[in-house]
């Protein structure tokens, strides 16, 4: 089938559509990777989403791969911990040659990224310090010219779709600090503070030119916003990009005017049944590595199976970040988690890969949550909250039921109330239990 031409114009733009692996994929792999890896610091606080996005979360900034603007603003834990650790007078870009991925291997990642059971991965390109991780022709500020001596994004590129997943590339569109460097206090200076030149908007346009026409990424993931002065280029930008990449997906930072998805991050932003989003979150509060986090502050494999079902019941996809260290490799803790999911996908996913959201919504009974999934004609229950041992809760889904784990021991009760769904021996390290019901009813 011959291929679908875009135009540069907005009414040809909005006519994409969400490809089907985009829908079906479910589960990704978000990567922070810079400089910023090198310092590894940030107080850990709170979720975005928590407080207002004011001087209050700008000067205790959990978000480590944030440093060069936690210390311009010159007070705030990181601020202090640079004087201390490093002293005033030295500077971000001195952090550069310390980053070396020395020990990095991309092979081991995507291998690690294929067990966790994740359909795609998403890379910083370009972060807001400005730092490429791709040989720009654009800029000498770039990971072959400096630091680890490699073409980051090209490596790990080649090896994630060896492994037959798809690669995508994140870029921080507005914000640059090797153009305009003003500290940020508040949200709003996200965009007042950024570069307003026309010289920046080109060099934004050319570089993300660039990465499609180099890496062809599945997903092009734009930062905050983009350039004020660039916005009229975005038709352009945007028709390039879907005539290069026939599945390509772009998220909804580039100023509302166009994406193929929603996000949201930690608790800021909000899900849609009506229209398909992206949940992205670090395990812990930060997306960078921070070496201050311990177990205390990430997120449990339980509650991190809870938030992929929760996420894929109401339409969403998880984009799951992990902070490798500066020499490459993943935190053990972060690996743990990783192939913890990949188990537990194993046994359920069935009922996630390829899924659409059910019109049964997710129910609250007790302490214990429903969630529902369909694939094609088949239902899917997954429940979560139950205690170990026997478990019986009142089931109003009809058809014949069966458990994705053939370890499980159930039967259903038919009763002049309802229908009664005992479980036997259930066992807290299964997490959320699924059920197949075949050519179910809604």
């Amino acid at each position: 089938m011959k291929q679908k031409r875009y135009h540069a114009d907005w009414s040809s733009i909005k006519t994409h559509e969400v490809p089907q692996w985009y829908e079906d994929a479910k589960f990704g792999i978000f990567i922070h990777w810079g400089v910023y890896s090198v310092p590894a610091f940030a107080p850990p606080t709170c979720q975005l989403g928590e407080i207002d996005i004011d001087e209050q979360w700008f000067c205790n900034n959990p978000y480590a791969e944030w440093y060069f603007n936690s210390i311009n603003v010159q007070k705030g834990p990181t601020y202090e911990h640079h004087l201390k650790t490093y002293g005033a007078d030295f500077t971000y870009a001195q952090f550069i040659p310390q980053w070396k991925a020395e020990k990095w291997q991309p092979d081991q990642w995507a291998e690690l990224f294929k067990q966790a059971g994740a359909k795609y991965v998403v890379l910083t390109t370009k972060h807001h310090d400005g730092f490429c991780l791709f040989p720009s022709k654009h800029t000498d500020f770039n990971c072959t010219q400096a630091g680890p001596k490699r073409d980051l994004m090209g490596e790990l590129t080649e090896q994630v779709r060896e492994k037959g997943l798809r690669m995508g590339a994140y870029y921080s569109g507005i914000i640059d600090w090797q153009y305009a460097s003003d500290p940020i206090f508040t949200e709003s200076q996200n965009f007042s503070n950024a570069c307003p030149t026309y010289e920046y908007a080109d060099f934004a346009y050319k570089q993300v030119i660039e990465l499609i026409d180099r890496y062809k990424p599945d997903v092009l993931w734009n930062d905050i916003g983009w350039p004020k002065a660039g916005e009229h280029m975005l038709p352009h930008l945007f028709a390039h990009y879907y005539n290069t990449v026939a599945e390509g997906v772009v998220d909804d930072r580039w100023n509302k005017l166009w994406c193929d998805f929603t996000s949201k991050e930690y608790k800021h932003g909000t899900a849609s049944r009506d229209k398909k989003w992206e949940m992205c979150r670090g395990m812990g509060l930060s997306f960078g590595y921070n070496q201050v986090e311990d177990e205390s502050h990430l997120i449990s494999v339980k509650d991190l199976v809870a938030l992929l079902v929760e996420t894929v019941a109401d339409n969403g996809n998880l984009l799951l970040n992990i902070g490798p260290k500066a020499d490459g490799t993943i935190p053990q803790e972060q690996v743990d988690r990783l192939l913890a999911l990949g188990q537990w996908l194993a046994v359920n996913g069935e009922g996630i890969y390829h899924s659409r959201c059910s019109r049964n919504p997710t129910q609250k009974l007790g302490d214990v949550t429903l969630y529902h999934t369909k694939v094609r004609s088949d239902l899917y229950l997954f429940v979560d909250g139950l205690k170990a041992g026997k478990n019986s809760l009142p089931l109003s889904l009809y058809g014949n039921i069966e458990a994705l784990n053939p370890e499980l021991k159930f039967h259903v009760e038919n009763t002049a109330e309802g229908r009664i769904l005992h479980i036997e021996n259930y066992q807290p390290d299964w997490y959320i239990l699924g059920f197949k019901i075949a050519n179910g009813e809604e």
